[in-house]
């Protein structure tokens, strides 16, 4: 499989490019902005790494006008690790979202589950039952019911709800949502799911977040 980085820092993308090469995958290097979306709408790739800060153009722009084209999947590294930088990724169209510095071998990992996931647009909205996402807008309600959540709170929700029906990790939440490596001794991500279902679910039927036990959690409609 061919993979596109698109990456400004010389070592970064050497390191990239030796490692992917070693994992049998084809590896093109781009380091500005403008070649990086020249070579991703001029060529077929697989799955494209992409830096945010970049000269020339932006990844956000890039990514913007590579959307307009392709639904290639992406996947942001960045050093840039706020929440509002996730969710602007994935707002415009990001599949997976990575913060410098990484382990080669978390990266991986995902780069392959994306590759078995494909390119799957989501829409500007989210509906789940009588939950309802509005992507762009940062606006949640349930049973048409307006639910006020802080932005990290939002982030989690997205989080979940982009991966409805599937098992998500304390370990997996917790890196996209926090950007922090789990530790067995923190209920960050516990106390967080606690207030999102105090919020959009202890008052509503059915409930939509469920605990797995032993592994995390998931966001899905279950027969009553």
């Amino acid at each position: 499989m061919k993979i596109l980085v698109v990456e400004d820092e010389p070592k970064t993308g050497e390191y990239l490019r030796k490692g992917l090469t070693e994992s049998s995958f084809v590896v093109d290097v781009a380091v500005t902005g403008g070649d990086g979306l020249h070579q991703a709408t001029e060529h077929d790739y697989d799955l494209i790494i992409l830096d945010v800060m970049l000269p020339g153009m932006s990844g956000w722009d890039l990514l913007r006008q590579l959307r307009e084209r392709k639904d290639t999947p992406v996947l942001f590294l960045t050093a840039r690790d706020e929440v509002e930088d996730r969710v602007r990724g994935l707002e415009l169209g990001g599949d997976d979202y990575l913060a410098k510095p990484f382990a080669f071998v978390e990266l991986l990992a995902r780069v392959r589950t994306l590759l078995r996931r494909g390119p799957v647009r989501e829409a500007d909205r989210i509906e789940i039952g009588d939950l309802e996402i509005d992507v762009i807008r940062h606006r949640v309600s349930r049973a048409g019911q307006r639910i006020d959540l802080t932005p990290r709170e939002f982030a989690l929700l997205h989080f979940l709800a982009r991966r409805h029906g599937e098992v998500l990790s304390r370990t997996h939440i917790a890196s996209q949502v926090w950007d922090m490596n789990f530790d067995s001794d923190t209920n960050v991500v516990d106390v967080a799911i606690r207030r999102l279902r105090a919020k959009m679910d202890d008052h509503f039927a059915p409930k939509l977040i469920h605990s797995v036990r032993g592994i995390g959690y998931v966001l899905e409609i279950r027969p009553s």
